[in-house]
């Protein structure tokens, strides 16, 4: 744990009770999914799940072990996993087991465990029906434009989490938030997952973190598409999962208010982004890193 008594460091980097010293970053929103509160002044909310719905024992087993850990690390936490995958490298992809009988294992992971539930669309069709079960309606990087799409995620009422395009400036992520606050609905994340560097690679700027956050909306970083290596797989992505671990710590340093992680009891085997998720033997350990830094943050200790 030396390596967090750095006091020195984060006293010149945690200039203010969040981050960036004199940046004229707004008071943050502080959005409620459930009983999990993000942002404002809130404590780190963890995001996680295995990437897509695979099967009805692998997500409930996974779901049972995450609350495990977050009841024992005492972090907020909200379960995420993709009934649909429609951004795939090859035709043929894995998708989805059944968008329906996906749905109903989310569903069911929802009233076992009493936890909000975070899961993707990717067509303004698909809005309502996931909105019957997620509470978080997240849009991916690759469609944060998609002005229909975003409309229709807004007036779902739901929390709706927008992914920063990998092709996307953060100080342009305020258009992609405006439309859909003109749902009239405000309950917007913002999230970092990396922008392209060249082909094949993901740089992660946390400068990022600091200019979303000026929008006024909770800032998340996903610590685990940011270590994709898109497209660098032959026939689908390829990932480097030893800087997990850096880039989690990093991100909490700079201030996110939630990290998004995708973990698998089994990558390797995983039927999607088998080389970015973390494996599930892991997340404790990192939960209790990030942690420590977060209380530092936020001037618990």
């Amino acid at each position: 744990m030396s390596c967090f008594d750095c006091s020195a460091f984060f006293s010149y980097v945690l200039q203010d009770k969040h981050i960036g010293g004199n940046m004229n970053t707004p008071e943050i929103k502080t959005i409620s999914v459930g009983a999990v509160q993000i942002g404002g002044s809130r404590p780190l909310v963890l995001i996680a799940g295995p990437c897509v719905v695979e099967n009805r024992e692998m997500i409930l087993n996974t779901a049972r072990t995450i609350f495990s850990i977050a009841e024992r690390q005492r972090i907020p936490f909200i379960f995420k996993s993709s009934y649909k995958k429609a951004n795939r490298a090859s035709w043929n992809s894995f998708t989805t087991i059944g968008e329906e009988k996906a749905l109903r294992i989310l569903e069911e992971v929802k009233r076992e465990y009493k936890i909000p539930i975070l899961t993707d669309i990717h067509s303004p069709a698909e809005a309502s029906a996931a909105s019957e079960v997620a509470d978080v309606i997240q849009i991916p990087a690759f469609l944060c434009r998609q002005t229909d799409l975003l409309e229709a995620a807004g007036r779902t009422g739901k929390t709706v989490n927008i992914k920063k395009g990998q092709f996307v400036a953060p100080d342009d992520m305020h258009f992609a938030a405006e439309k859909i606050a003109a749902t009239g609905n405000s309950k917007i994340l913002l999230t970092e997952r990396g922008t392209m560097f060249g082909y094949h690679n993901l740089v992660v700027d946390m400068r990022s973190l600091s200019i979303m956050r000026k929008t006024g909306y909770p800032v998340v970083l996903d610590a685990t598409h940011s270590v994709q290596l898109p497209g660098g797989a032959k026939n689908q992505s390829g990932g480097q999962p030893e800087f997990i671990f850096p880039i989690a710590r990093a991100g909490v340093a700079a201030g996110c208010d939630a990290l998004f992680i995708e973990t698998h009891p089994d990558p390797p085997h995983a039927m999607s982004d088998p080389a970015s998720q973390l494996n599930l033997g892991l997340l404790e350990e990192l939960i209790k890193q990030v942690k420590a830094i977060d209380d530092l943050v936020r001037n618990k200790k």
